[in-house]
């Protein structure tokens, strides 16, 4: 009976252990990015105060190509001579910071602008549609680099030039999204109860949108922070010397064949960083969908 009780039981406990794997790697889709992310902010925010680094300008030209591992530079300098993890760090700083800036000033004005559009539908919305669709077909790019090479290169610049970009794509995502809340037999019911249009934005249309626009915003940071290295890259983004991923690049790419790990560590940075904005983009894109 025992023996027979073991070998009914077994299939359970296989079940069981397959359930808690599946589980386990299901939060680690979550967790992991974001924990990489966390530890990444954390160290581009704090790592300048806390870690005993020099200033990521202003370097010597006697240091200049130090190999990893030399006194006082772990990562090596580059041929200015400037601390490389320095300059990775608070070019970090600075990528990170357009992105998040870039991400909320488009969240707030597109997803305003979007939730308003569907909401009020009829004229209003053919004509916030109309103007989205005139920016939309503009091709971004062109339109990003127009804006950069006239007004100079610099961080404010760069925000300006990529909020053109950002704000037509979150608006059409929220006013998809505000189009199906709408039909929802809770919104009928607000406005039935004499609730004001911007209650019903506000209070019940804004909180059932925000999931899709979150999500939808984690895998716009990956682009934001790609076309600022690009723009930093070709000279219209972060100027030098101030350091960001991109204009590192670049760089380093001028002096590759004598110290190629000047490009490979922003190099791994920006796609450590993408990858993590895109696979927590989508994971949160499915865990809403119900996959």
């Amino acid at each position: 009976m025992a023996v027979t009780d073991l070998l009914t039981a077994t299939p359970k406990l296989t079940t069981v252990s397959g359930m808690r794997s599946a589980e386990i790697r299901h939060r680690l889709k979550i967790w992991g990015p974001v924990g990489f992310l966390f530890l990444l902010m954390a160290i581009c925010m704090l790592g300048p105060y806390v870690l005993p680094i020099p200033a990521p300008i202003g370097g010597s030209v006697l240091d200049s190509a130090l190999p990893p591992g030399s006194p006082g530079h772990p990562l090596g300098t580059d041929t200015d001579g400037n601390d490389i993890l320095s300059r990775l760090i608070h070019g970090g700083r600075s990528s990170l910071f357009v992105a998040i800036t870039v991400n909320a000033i488009g969240l707030v004005i597109g997803g305003t602008i979007g939730a308003i559009s569907a909401y009020a539908g009829g004229v209003i919305d053919a004509i916030i549609m109309r103007a989205l669709d005139i920016l939309i077909a503009f091709p971004s790019l062109v339109l990003i680099i127009v804006i950069a090479q006239g007004l100079g290169p610099s961080i404010p610049t760069t925000i300006l030039a990529l909020i053109a970009f950002s704000i037509p794509a979150v608006a059409r995502m929220a006013r998809a999204a505000t189009l199906r809340v709408t039909s929802m037999p809770f919104i009928q019911a607000a406005e039935l109860s004499g609730s004001p249009a911007w209650r019903v934005l506000l209070r019940h249309i804004a909180p059932n949108i925000a999931p899709q626009l979150l999500s939808f915003l984690m895998l716009g940071m990956g682009i934001i922070i790609v076309a600022e290295g690009g723009l930093s890259f070709l000279g219209l983004g972060i100027p030098v010397p101030n350091p960001s991923w991109g204009n590192m690049i670049f760089n380093g790419q001028q002096a590759l064949s004598a110290t190629p790990l000047q490009v490979l560590w922003p190099s791994l940075a920006l796609l450590l960083t993408v990858l993590s904005f895109n696979l927590l983009g989508e994971n949160l894109r499915d865990e809403m969908s119900g996959r």
